[in-house]
């Protein structure tokens, strides 16, 4: 009886011993999956990258990287080319009804943007009559427009150029898939398995390169958009002031 109860005793400490040892186990097994899960996405993207095979998806950067600087060029002009166009007119009708026509083209001069440009083209024919006026503002209204857009069609051929080289690379992919059926003369799932990664990765890589330009060109759009309005606004605004002050001084 002694003897069984010697065996209990010791199966109960070797059992309460073993808990601490898988608790801490249990405790050290969580650090180990967050160190693995550290870094994983970039490591993952990079090892992705390299197995897309490097002559297509170097291809796609560079139509990314060049669309992106068209992007961010298009961006800095259009942001300095934004006034407050209110606060303009203020300013031009002011001088304006004080008869003072030089004043107002300095204001115009000394402003920068699209639409203190038109205003300025305005009122160096003030004296030649509404109807010069109008032309010159909608001529030069037209020139202006060019330049807010001037490079978005680059941006669009380097949209429709990522997928398409993506796409490039996914028939590629596919025709060493079959060279590798055939050279082993087996369709096994690690025979395929290459060329069909090649396939894949290089067409996602280039469907998220022109989604990420996509996003950018909408926003230069809606810039321009928003431009253009400004100007057709003060144009009308413009041609108002040189009325009032055709009947007001010129009688």
């Amino acid at each position: 009886m002694k003897k069984l109860f010697a065996m209990l005793a010791l199966m109960g400490v070797l059992t309460l011993g073993s808990v601490p040892v898988m608790a801490q186990e249990a405790t050290e097994a969580p650090a180990e999956t967050t160190v693995v899960e550290e870094g994983g996405i970039h490591k993952n993207i990079k090892t992705k990258y390299i197995e897309g095979d490097a002559s297509f998806m170097s291809l796609v950067s560079i139509a990314l990287v060049i669309g992106l600087a068209f992007c961010i060029e298009r961006i800095i002009y259009l942001s300095l080319a934004e006034v407050n166009a209110k606060k303009l007119m203020e300013k031009i009708e002011g001088a304006l009804e004080k008869g003072d026509v030089e004043g107002a083209k300095t204001i115009a001069r000394n402003t920068r943007g699209p639409v203190a440009s038109i205003c300025y083209q305005g009122l160096m024919r003030i004296d030649e009559g509404v109807d010069v006026v109008e032309r010159s503002v909608v001529s030069f209204g037209g020139v202006q427009a060019g330049y807010l857009e001037k490079g978005c069609s680059w941006i669009t051929l380097f949209i429709a150029m990522s997928p398409s080289l993506g796409f490039l690379g996914t028939v590629i992919g596919m025709v060493m898939a079959f060279d590798d059926i055939q050279a082993a003369g087996d369709i096994s799932p690690t025979v395929v398995a290459g060329g069909m990664k090649v396939a894949l990765i290089t067409t996602i890589f280039g469907i998220v390169a022109a989604l990420i330009l996509q996003i950018f060109y909408n926003y230069i759009l809606s810039k321009i958009e928003a431009l253009t309005a400004n100007m057709e606004e003060s144009s009308i605004s413009l041609l108002d002031m040189i009325m009032k002050y055709n009947l007001k001084y010129k009688k």
